[in-house]
């Protein structure tokens, strides 16, 4: 008898063990797919329509799972399953795409013409902004040599708090201005940034090749978001074969279209993949890669940055905001001379003996 209720109670705690579990599952499935409804057709009627009748068939079946027997139980687990598998087959086929209605600032990619160590890069972006909205559109065409590429840089851009920012990297030449590259997301004229629906499939994967005084000093000036800039220790054949690697993710997204997403393919583990691809040693992973406003602390724990400060003199030394702050009032406006005062005091011993 005693072994007949041991039996019957491990029985129980153990069908209340697959409720709960089914119960959570239907739960935040449901949450994840109406998110995923609602970010590809924002204010949509079909979207409306959709999650209304998913919220319905979810709190069908748990209905009618709580009230069931045993074997109705496993007929709708069976049918939640399969609906929602069915719903994972239509959002993981979801094709990114080229031919949309760009925002101006995302509207080209950029392109390239290699020999040797030269290459002839075409739309590379050089927008003098005005407002965050109004803006002087411009496209350069500039040639490179690989063999004078004299220094990296990471760029850090915060906008909500110490723990998120973009990262930004920027080449260094000899003989000719700096070059900027940023992975972002590719906007239509119709969109603004959303951080959830990053996670969803909302936009497209975007490369800029730019002007430092465009890309940096929107974000510094215009935006207001605090800028920092870290130049960092890395051999010469590492730097030209990490510009190159910006070469070849240029050619996949011409090739094929891809999503951004806010965890997995943002600004900061892109840039990871391609510095580990390139790296002859392999990376540690770390929280901080996705935490990316931590990223310098990452850097200067690798040795990437100067040893000669703390991490704090670093960030002191290294914001960007109180050197541009009056840079609309300097006698000199041009690219130049802007990306020479976001050097000053920085690059001065950071790249000897590389």
């Amino acid at each position: 008898m005693q072994k007949i209720k041991k039996k019957s109670l491990f029985h129980a705690l153990g069908m209340g063990l697959i409720h709960s579990i089914f119960s959570i599952f239907v739960i935040f499935s449901s949450i994840w797919l109406c998110c995923a409804l609602w970010f590809q057709a924002p204010f949509g009627l079909f979207s409306r329509i959709m999650i209304g009748l998913w919220i319905l068939f979810a709190f069908s079946i748990l209905g009618i799972y709580i009230k069931q027997n045993l074997f109705s139980r496993h007929k709708d687990i069976l049918i939640y399953i399969l609906a929602f598998l069915c719903s994972l087959l239509w959002y993981f086929n979801i094709p990114a795409k080229q031919d949309r209605e760009w925002n101006p600032e995302v509207d080209r990619l950029f392109t390239y013409k290699k020999q040797g160590n030269i290459v002839t890069i075409h739309n590379i972006r050089n927008f003098n902004w005005h407002t965050e909205n109004k803006y002087d559109v411009h496209w350069d065409t500039r040639s490179y040599n690989l063999e004078h590429i004299t220094g990296v840089n990471i760029i850090t851009s915060y906008w909500m708090g110490p723990q998120i920012a973009h990262t930004l990297v920027s080449f260094d030449f000899s003989d000719q201005k700096p070059l900027v590259f940023s992975i972002e997301i590719r906007k239509e004229k119709t969109e603004s940034f959303s951080a959830i629906g990053g996670f969803f499939r909302k936009y497209e994967l975007s490369l800029i090749a730019a002007d430092e005084k465009d890309l940096i000093y929107t974000r510094s000036n215009i935006r207001n978001e605090q800028v920092y800039f870290f130049p960092v220790k890395m051999p010469k054949t590492e730097m030209k074969a990490l510009f190159t690697e910006y070469l070849e993710k240029t050619d996949e997204l011409a090739q094929q279209a891809k999503w951004y997403n806010t965890l997995s393919s943002n600004c900061t583990t892109l840039v990871f993949d391609m510095v580990q691809a390139i790296s002859p040693h392999e990376l540690p992973l770390d929280y901080r890669l996705l935490a990316s406003g931590y990223l310098p602390n990452y850097l200067y724990d690798l040795g990437a940055l100067n040893q000669q400060w703390t991490i704090k003199q670093w960030y002191q030394r290294a914001h960007v905001n109180p050197r541009t702050d009056q840079f609309k009032h300097f006698e000199y406006q041009s690219s130049e001379n802007y990306s020479k005062v976001i050097r000053e005091g920085l690059t001065e011993n950071i790249h000897k003996g590389l």
